[in-house]
């Protein structure tokens, strides 16, 4: 069973999307800001992170740049309600391994989540 964190500060979002994954086989642990994000990491094991930008207290940026400082990899899809106006190359380029703009579509998630896992 795949282990997914989601770092979400919106609450109604969060318990959306931890809704469906666990409707769809996957056991989730949410982060409400980037210090409980890289905590989590630190401690537990998680297959993929689903990270929103715009945290309290380290936003997801600080998170991807301490993640690169880490031993350990965790995929990354970045979520974001940001225009992209560059934040999709620049989550690239700091490690994500997908992005995707809010709002979206949960079946448009779940494929992009299934193909990165399926990929590792």
């Amino acid at each position: 069973m795949n282990r997914i964190l989601l770092a979400e500060d919106e609450v109604r979002l969060a318990a959306f999307v931890e809704k469906g994954l666990v409707r769809n086989g996957f056991v989730v642990r949410i982060a409400e800001d980037g210090e409980m994000a890289l905590d989590l990491l630190r401690k537990e094991e998680f297959d993929l992170l689903l990270l929103d930008v715009g945290l309290p207290l380290k936003d997801g940026w600080a998170v991807l740049e301490e993640m690169q400082q880490q031993t350990k990899k965790v995929p990354v899809i970045v979520v974001t309600a940001m225009s992209d106006n560059g934040n999709h190359a620049q989550a690239l380029a700091m490690g994500a391994h997908d992005f995707v703009m809010k709002p979206f579509k949960f079946s448009e998630l779940l494929v992009k989540i299934q193909a990165l896992l399926n990929a590792e």
